[in-house]
């Protein structure tokens, strides 16, 4: 008898483990396919706030009036950076969009769609810095080409610095230039 109710007990025994691993199972089952429901949802999400391409530049104050961005150039934060795209053919506007810098001048716009038979561009129309205001000629805007079909095959594309200059150079700006083996002054017609 006492043989037939250890056999008894070991077999409620075993029941008991089996229905624990039974549950742990299944909870892990549940959990898996709950995080697999809610990887393929979130990826649903991303294609509808999907963009095509990611401009990143930056705009700048030449504090050296060096016409280039130097070691001492400063940032021109919170400026608003215009990306405009036009038609080749007749110049009308297909695209445009518009964001602003951050504190470090750095910006980036999110572009939807090819523009291989467009000509786009981003400028900043006017720094955010008082006494740098002055456009840098030629770095008033950046050319930037928004197409998959020129073998680039990052999204990102990297537009030039804009920049603005400073009404008086920074008193370093000598020294810097020399570092750099330049002419010591560089005078820009106001």
């Amino acid at each position: 008898m006492i043989g037939i109710l250890k056999f008894e007990n070991h077999q409620t025994q075993t029941a008991s483990i089996f229905k624990r691993i039974n549950f742990k199972i299944t909870e892990m089952a549940k959990s898996q396919a709950l995080l697999v429901a809610a990887l393929c949802f979130s990826g649903l999400i991303g294609l509808a706030y999907s963009y095509d391409f990611l401009i990143e530049g930056d705009a700048y104050c030449d504090t050296c009036r060096a016409m280039f961005p130097t070691k001492v150039s400063q940032p021109i934060p919170n400026a608003v950076v215009k990306l405009i795209c036009k038609s080749r053919e007749n110049g009308t506007v297909t695209y445009s969009a518009e964001t602003k810098t951050d504190v470090n001048g750095k910006y980036t716009i999110e572009v939807l769609g090819d523009h291989e038979e467009e000509i786009c561009e981003t400028n900043v129309p006017e720094s955010t810095v008082d006494d740098c205001k002055q456009v840098v000629p030629g770095r008033d805007y950046a050319r930037v080409v928004l197409t998959h079909n020129n073998g680039i095959v990052s999204k990102t594309r990297l537009a030039n610095s804009l920049g603005f200059l400073k009404k008086e150079p920074l008193a370093v700006c000598p020294e810097i230039l020399k570092e750099l083996g330049l002419l010591p002054t560089v005078k820009v017609a106001p």
